[in-house]
Formats: structure tokens, sequence, C-alpha cells
């Protein structure tokens, strides 16, 4: 059985074959996948911990595309369902040389927009350590955002360990304000949060890392607030008024930001999940980031524990810091 689950949308994405040209212009593509928990999901994977991910598809063939990807990273699919009726999500996206690509997402009406509570209640719990909860699977429907709150509550009442990963969505949500209190509203359930500094001036009014991990360590489940800080590390307080900050990894390149987040938040749940301390799976997340936006896809940055140890020796560092 799995260790770790998550829930979310898996997102065929369309890249621009030419880097840096626009999307108007350019008339090739090549195919890949990603999603922001199905990223985490191939990240816990490699490096050696099983996992399932619960997700609806399309009968059709991007939803064919997806199944097959997700089997062939060895991610868990016990729980994604099919639908006759509605399509699997996609996205247009560009290939760019240096910072954050252009994207379009079709994404409304999609299969994984009608996962009900009802898929909720056939996940089994009994071996999961930790639970990674998204915001961005909330914002696809009122369907999704039930179910969402019902696989919190069954998590909470199974003593589950919670991270979440606000992956603010504005043009899904439609509403700033509704996503701000729903966001927020999600977060008291987790165990862990980590937000973004940009993050938390929409969520709570500021960029300073302490005012953040103070407003997220107000509810009574919280334990851990852990603010991404980009290149400069993450800041780190605890409920119990601990607090520092770990070192963030400096890059010669950044390639594409995309799936950066998501390489800080599987860094931090695989060291975890290996008993390792909160400071050391900080500086993995740190890492794993950095590694990540190096490259151009959504999740192909992610490190084997050979390329992760390879990272370690080349910045000298070790986890035990």
């Amino acid at each position: 059985m799995s260790e770790f689950l998550t829930i979310g949308e898996p997102v065929v994405t369309f890249m621009s074959t030419d880097a840096d040209a626009s999307l108007v212009d350019t008339i090739n593509y090549f195919k890949l996948l990603g999603g922001a928990e199905l990223n985490v999901a191939i990240g816990v994977q490699r490096l050696g911990h099983a996992t399932q991910y619960a997700s609806r598809l399309g009968v059709d063939p991007l939803g064919g595309y997806a199944k097959k990807v997700i089997a062939e990273h060895g991610v868990g699919t016990n729980y994604v369902s099919e639908d006759e009726t509605f399509w699997t999500g996609f996205q247009l996206k560009q290939q760019v040389t240096n910072g954050d690509p252009a994207t379009f997402n079709y994404r409304r009406g999609s299969a994984a927009s009608h996962l009900s509570s009802n898929v909720i209640d056939q996940i089994d719990l009994t071996d999961v350590k930790i639970a990674h909860m998204s915001g961005i699977f909330p914002a696809l429907s009122e369907t999704t955002n039930e179910a969402f709150q019902h696989l919190l509550d069954r998590l909470v009442a199974a003593e589950k360990l919670i991270t979440f990963d606000p992956n603010l969505r504005p043009a899904l949500w439609g509403d700033d304000a509704k996503m701000i209190k729903n966001i927020n509203h999600f977060a008291q359930y987790a165990d862990i949060v980590l937000p973004g500094i940009g993050e938390g001036k929409i969520l709570m009014g500021s960029e300073d890392p302490k005012e953040i991990a103070d407003f997220y360590l107000q509810g009574d489940r919280t334990q851990v607030v852990i603010v991404k800080l980009g290149p400069d590390g993450a800041y780190v307080q605890t409920k119990l008024g601990e607090s520092y900050t770990v070192r963030g990894f400096k890059v010669d390149h950044v390639v594409d930001t995309v799936g950066a987040g998501d390489g800080f938040a599987l860094g931090v749940i695989t060291a975890l999940l290996e008993n390792k301390s909160m400071q050391a799976a900080v500086l993995r997340g740190n890492a794993v980031g950095a590694m990540q936006v190096q490259t151009p896809g959504d999740n192909d940055g992610y490190p084997t524990p050979a390329e992760l140890n390879a990272f370690y020796e080349k910045e000298g560092v070790s986890e035990a810091e």
C-alpha cells in the first residue's frame, strides 16, 4: 500500500517546440504531462516512496496518454477513474529559455472537475503517512471543492499528517475573495502549510515571512509553517516558537520556474517520510526546487536518490545540516 497520497488533475501540456516563440506563431508542439499534485507524486515516487494519486480522466486520447504516463512513472492509480462524458484537461505552454512561460488552460468542465465525494469514500487511508493537498483541485468546481473538504475531514479523523500548498490559481477560482476565503479555510486542516511570500501578500496582506507564519499558526492543528523565499531558501516557524531560515541554492540559469514549488513540497515530504529533521527536509525542498528550475518541463528535474546526492556533493552540503 501507499505511504503517500494526493489528489488533483493531470494536465496534458502541449509545449511549443520553438523556444521563446509566441504561441500565436507556433505551429509545432510536443506533448508532456503535468499538474501540480501529480508532479509531487512523481517526485515522491522517484525518490523511492510508494504513492497513490486520486483523479479522474476522460475516455479520450489525452486521458489514455495521461494514464499511460502516470503508470510509467510508477505512481499508484487505484483511485484514478474514467469518465465517458467529460474530457481530459489540457493546456498550451510556451517554451522559454528563461523565467515564466505563457500558458493557456482548458480545464473548465473537465473529467477531473466532476470527481465527487463518493470517490473519496473508496480511498484506503490505512498505510498513508503523509497526504499532500493543494489549493488547485478545490478551485476546479463546486463538486471538487466538496470532495476536497471530504478528504480533509477523513484525513484528520484518521490522524494523518497533512501538508498544504496554497498553489493560487485566480483564473480557476474566478473570484479573488472566494479564493482567499477557501484557501485560508483549507490551510487550517494542515499540519504543515507551505506558502510563498507572494502568496502571503495575497492571502493575508504581508510579505514578511514571520507575519505569514504567525497568521497560519493561529489555528489549532497547524504545527509548522514553511515560507518559500525562492533562491534565498525558506523560513521555518513552529507552533512551539522555534524559527530559522534554511539556505537556498543559486543556479546559473533559470530555464523554467514551473514545478519548482511542487519540487519543494516533494523534497520536504520525502525527507519526512525518511524520518529526517525538519531542517533537513526543508534543505531537500530547496535543493529539488533548484534542480527543477534548470529544466524546461513540469517535473523532469526531479531527482533520483543518486542525483540528489550528487547535487549535494556539488554544492558541498549535507542533509545533516
